[in-house]
């Protein structure tokens, strides 16, 4: 839920704290599965939020906050043979309108972008951390916004990949 980040007097408020939203995936049960569902647990560093460790999970923001979504597979240690399991990682985040069927036409970032290291230095040798982030515009209207995640889900076969659609969290 976004909320508006003023002062008592009505000025705007700079809010240097960043929200980190944590989204923890089940790899395997996803992908024996093939679904989200049971598989996904999320939280953040807001007091105020709700759904914390489910997938529905309501983010109490402030306008021009940084938020981060870091992901990360449960079982993501490294094998006795020195490889590590198949990971997951976040494709894309889309804005949807109220219902969740389409893409949202506003913006409310001024940027919402991953980081992250390219594929193309990813081995079976090395673990694999991305997320993404973004700023809150500091004029974006109050109220819930809800979003989609698009997963990456990797398996097995480095070169097959499964994609999921988790619409279940909001701002």
């Amino acid at each position: 839920m976004l909320q508006q980040n003023t002062t008592a007097s009505g000025q705007y408020a700079i809010n240097s704290v960043q929200l980190n939203l944590v989204t923890f995936v089940d790899v395997y049960n996803t992908n024996v599965h093939q679904t989200l569902e049971g598989n996904v647990f999320m939280m953040d560093n807001c007091n105020e939020s709700r759904g914390q460790g489910t997938p529905h999970l309501q983010t109490v923001c402030k306008q021009g906050q940084i938020l981060n979504w870091i992901i990360y597979a449960m079982d993501a240690g490294k094998r006795p043979d020195g490889t590590f399991p198949p990971s997951v990682k976040i494709n894309n985040i889309v804005m949807v309108n109220e219902s969740g069927s389409d893409v949202a036409s506003d913006q409310i970032f001024r940027e919402l972008r991953i980081i992250g290291g390219p594929d193309k230095i990813r081995s079976k040798y090395t673990s694999v951390f991305y997320y993404w982030a973004g700023a809150l515009l500091g004029d974006a209207p109050v109220g819930v916004y809800k979003y989609r995640f698009i997963l990456e889900v990797g398996t097995e076969d480095p070169s097959k990949k499964n994609y999921f659609n988790l619409n279940t969290p909001s701002l």
